[in-house]
């Protein structure tokens, strides 16, 4: 018998973000950056990118190592605006969806990304719903830049998890990306894997 439900972690990108990692490619293609998806896709990511997400490096030195990485003489913002380009909409819905549910379970978020993106959605968010803080819809915004740890480590989970006083069993993890569930189950989570085209106006909760 599986545990009630109480808390939710929900991930960001391809939950309540819609995001498409091939404009991001094809922006760098663009740009003169012909294997970026060599270096960054949703489901691997190398070296300089984990140290981004992890906040192990900041912005300036991002785009250094990148212009290294990359061969190339981009300008800051020219690297900027392609790594941003993934990033697309909130679907009104679900932010409405959200809301209704933050009423019946404690609920959090936690996302790998890097300051450059959270810097880009946060503002984006406030401009498409009026000056509202995306973060203010859960308990607490895990973002793996701050907390130093991303998907799919299993020390990620666990550190939220002690954070909170969440019991494993009773917290629900909902990603669009395999491994992170995976890593999810075997702390003893409740998951579903939410794979295109459902979306979490689909789930029974």
């Amino acid at each position: 018998m599986k545990e009630p439900i109480k808390n939710i972690i929900f991930d960001l990108g391809g939950v309540f973000l819609n995001i498409d990692f091939q404009l991001t490619n094809q922006a760098f293609i663009q740009l003169g950056v012909p294997h970026f998806n060599e270096m960054f896709t949703q489901h691997f990511s190398n070296p300089l990118f984990e140290l981004l997400e992890t906040g192990k490096i900041g912005e300036a030195e991002f785009y250094d190592l990148f212009r290294q990485e990359s061969k190339t003489n981009l300008s800051n913002e020219q690297i900027k605006s392609a790594w941003n380009a993934l990033l697309l909409d909130f679907p009104k819905e679900r932010i409405d969806w959200l809301e209704k549910i933050s009423k019946k379970y404690r609920i959090f978020l936690f996302s790998n990304t890097n300051q450059i993106h959270h810097d880009y959605f946060i503002q984006d968010f406030a401009t498409q719903f009026e000056g509202k803080n995306f973060d203010a819809y859960f308990e607490k915004a895990y973002y793996s830049q701050f907390l130093g740890l991303r998907k799919p480590y299993p020390e990620s989970f666990q550190a939220i998890l002690d954070e909170q006083g969440l019991q494993a069993s009773e917290t629900l993890f909902i990603d669009d990306t395999i491994k992170n569930v995976e890593a999810a189950e075997s702390l003893g989570l409740q998951t579903v894997h939410l794979k295109h085209p459902f979306t979490v106006l689909d789930l029974a909760l």
